[in-house]
């Protein structure tokens, strides 16, 4: 009769989740995930604490239609008015034309920090009021400098004085706040400076364009509402000052660019305008010489009526073909000939030349001198009506150009906020902790999901093996064996056997269970020694063995318990007997076997130690004073229970059980593997021995085991005093 007979039938697998004992593996690890969660909360409150804070400044301007006009062109310039995207403003303000001037007025080429102590320095130093800081107006390098990397080391706090050294610890210069330090190619200006004696601060030079890449990123522009018009230009940093005067500086910046866009096309009229005027003036002066000289040669001859006023129209004619002249020069920089506004003006131009040819034509009929003189004086009042108009439109440009205000209006200069923008330090905490937590939970399933110890009887007795017995984990053995530690003088049997010191323990309780089912396992066995073995070292054998051996003699029976593990036996400790001469110097014929029994303080319990560790513990086993020492004890004794090292790493056990009526395998809890139970007991049976059953060893009552359905033990003992 078995153990086994009383168990709940094996249920058949299922891929369903259980979700009773996942939770139950949650709560046995709770202990594991509150402590994770713990340290996660710390380091997020430390993290909040000692993080540096950023801070945000913002500045808001307006962007007007903008008309792009030509403002040469009068009423045709209104034609290509066009208006401006604000994703078009937006591009030019994170532009490098407009950034690059913020870079270079503000040095932001050169990077200056303090150094701290790694990660918690800058905290500490922030939370302590002991914060360095610098400030650099210039420094300049010289080309050929391949690592652009210095520290700059305090010297003299109260004056101001510091020493500048290269990345090979060379000192490059030395200085002092608010004086030029020069040294060869390298400039240094420092305009402030907080630091303790030997306080030391990272210099960097970086390109320009690597100083106007890290702006972009950091700038944020973005326009407020939808077609409105209205453009909120953002920057962080840890500087509320610096952040506020690169912010305005940038606005700044796109104001001017914007109003010099603005007045750029009176400024293009205006060169074209001057770059003429000369030449018209020169030719008005000529024509004016060349009529006065003729004049004088016929005696001031007056034009007729008829001549007059062919001269007057004349005279118009070729206004308006120079005013064609100057449009067709601005529009030819926008348009080609194909375009309408372009074709309608070459159209009228053909217009007008045709008439001045008709009115060519009607002068020839004139006589020659009257032809000379009209020809001449029409020369004159042209040019000199092209000079006065050419001077009234530059004076036009230059109040155009000097009137130009741009589309752009600063609305809000840069402000930066009081309160820190990052970090968010109740979020910081709380997401640290969240992280924890389900970082703590996912570490104990992933262990669950991995974890191949066997903690399940029915999983034992899948294997063809019954549960004699389920020995729970001792709360009192873990205090003798902490008590015992490595002390190397014996104590009494009460202070070192469970079932001595504390008889009433639930560990006992089980194996009093187990001494029930073998008295009935044993009647048919070829004899009356067992044999206790395992798979694996540390499973509590020795525990299993000389505990049991007490059980069983307190009630009534002769038992004679015998260590054969002779290679790393320690079951003299448990039975507090010294080991001077035992199984190995039986064995190898030194000794008699009446020398070997020990009395470890039980009644009817003897005991037979290791010995000295021999070289050759396999070769001694098999040794015909082995099988004379079982013979001998089976006669003298009820039961006779040998404990021997672990089939899996030596083959002593498969020579022991060769003389033992039955044998009996100890597994952990937990910690055996369901294969490595079937290989134990595929080796014990490839050497022609039966496994009988198997005692579970040290087990555990786990909440997942409670709630996933598995059978526990309860305490139905009396109480025992110490």
């Amino acid at each position: 009769m078995s153990i086994s007979q009383n168990l709940p039938p094996k249920q058949s697998e299922s891929d369903e989740i259980d979700l009773g004992k996942l939770f139950g593996i949650l709560v046995d690890s709770r202990w594991m995930i509150i402590a994770i969660t713990i340290i996660f909360s710390v380091v997020g409150v430390c993290y909040a604490l000692l993080a540096t804070p950023v801070y945000k400044a913002d500045a808001l301007l307006q962007v007007e239609t903008k008309s792009s006009g030509m403002p040469a062109l009068g009423d045709m310039g209104e034609l290509f008015a066009q208006e401006s995207s604000a994703t078009t403003e937006i591009e030019i303000i994170k532009s490098r034309m407009v950034l690059g001037k913020t870079v270079d007025k503000l040095n932001l080429t050169t990077i200056a920090k303090p150094n701290y102590f790694p990660f918690i320095g800058k905290g500490l130093a922030r939370i302590t009021g002991n914060e360095s800081s610098i400030s650099i107006a210039r420094f300049e390098i010289p080309k050929y400098v391949a690592e652009p990397n210095f520290t700059l080391v305090v010297t003299d706090s109260e004056a101001g004085k510091f020493t500048l050294i290269d990345s090979n610890e060379r000192e490059v210069l030395t200085g002092k706040v608010n004086e030029l330090a020069q040294n060869g190619e390298y400039r240094l200006f420092v305009t402030a400076l907080v630091g303790e004696v030997d306080s030391e601060f990272t210099l960097a030079k970086r390109s320009r364009l690597d100083a106007i890449q890290a702006l972009q990123q950091d700038l944020a522009v973005s326009e407020r509402g939808k077609q409105t018009g209205i453009l909120q230009l953002s920057l962080t940093g840890e500087n509320r000052a610096n952040i506020e005067r690169v912010l305005n500086d940038i606005s700044q910046n796109y104001f001017l660019q914007n109003v010099e866009r603005n007045s750029a096309e009176a400024e293009n009229s205006l060169a074209f305008l001057r770059k003429h005027l000369p030449d018209i003036k020169s030719e008005l002066i000529t024509a004016e010489d060349k009529l006065n000289r003729f004049r004088q040669a016929n005696d001031s001859i007056d034009l007729g009526l008829e001549a007059k006023s062919t001269l007057e129209v004349m005279v118009k004619l070729e206004a308006q073909l120079n005013e064609l002249t100057f449009k067709e020069s601005e529009i030819s920089q926008r348009f080609t000939k194909e375009h309408p506004a372009y074709s309608a003006l070459l159209e009228k131009r053909q217009t007008l030349l045709g008439e001045r040819e008709r009115l060519n034509k009607q002068v020839q009929k004139l006589p020659k001198t009257q032809r000379e003189i009209l020809r001449m004086t029409r020369d004159v009042e042209v040019n000199q009506q092209i000079y006065v108009q050419l001077l009234n439109k530059v004076q036009e440009l230059n109040i155009v150009k000097a009137s130009t205000v741009g589309n752009v209006r600063i609305l809000d200069v840069a402000q930066s906020y009081t309160r820190a923008v990052k970090p968010k330090k109740p979020l910081i905490v709380v997401l640290a902790t969240l992280l924890g937590g389900m970082l703590s939970v996912a570490i104990v399933l992933l262990k669950a999901a991995f974890h191949r110890g066997v903690e399940n009887p029915d999983d034992i007795e899948a294997l063809g093996l019954p549960v004699y017995a389920s020995v729970p984990m001792s709360d009192w053995q873990t205090e003798i064996e902490k008590k015992r530690g490595n002390k190397k003088t014996l104590l009494p049997v009460e202070q070192t056997l469970l079932a001595v010191s504390n008889p009433a323990d639930l560990s006992i309780e089980a194996l009093r269970s187990l001494r029930t089912s073998l008295h009935f396992a044993m009647m048919e066995a070829k004899n009356n020694i067992l044999m206790i073995s395992g798979p694996s070292p540390g499973i509590g054998k020795s525990f299993v063995s000389s505990n049991m051996a007490a059980v069983v003699a307190k009630a009534g029976q002769r038992v004679l318990v015998i260590d054969a593990d002779m290679r790393k036996g320690r079951m003299e400790q448990q039975l507090a007997v010294e080991n001077k001469i035992g199984l190995s110097d039986f064995l190898s014929g030194q000794t008699s076997i009446e020398s070997l029994i020990k009395k470890p303080g039980v009644d009817n319990l003897d005991f037979i130690t290791r010995g000295n560790v021999p070289p050759n513990p396999s070769e001694l086993l098999m040794h015909p004073r082995f099988k004379q020492l079982m013979d001998w004890a089976s006669e003298n004794y009820d039961i006779v229970i040998v404990d021997t090292p672990p089939i899996l790493a030596v083959t002593d056990p498969a020579i022991v059980g060769a003389h033992a009526g039955t044998t009996l395998l100890v597994g952990r809890f937990g910690q055996n593997t369901a294969k490595e139970i079937a290989v134990t007991k595929q080796r014990f049976e490839q050497n022609g021995i039966e496994v009988k059953g198997f005692i579970l060893n040290a087990v555990v009552r786990k909440a997942s085991s409670y709630y996933g359905g598995n059978y526990g033990y309860y305490n139905y003992s009396y109480e025992s005093k110490k």
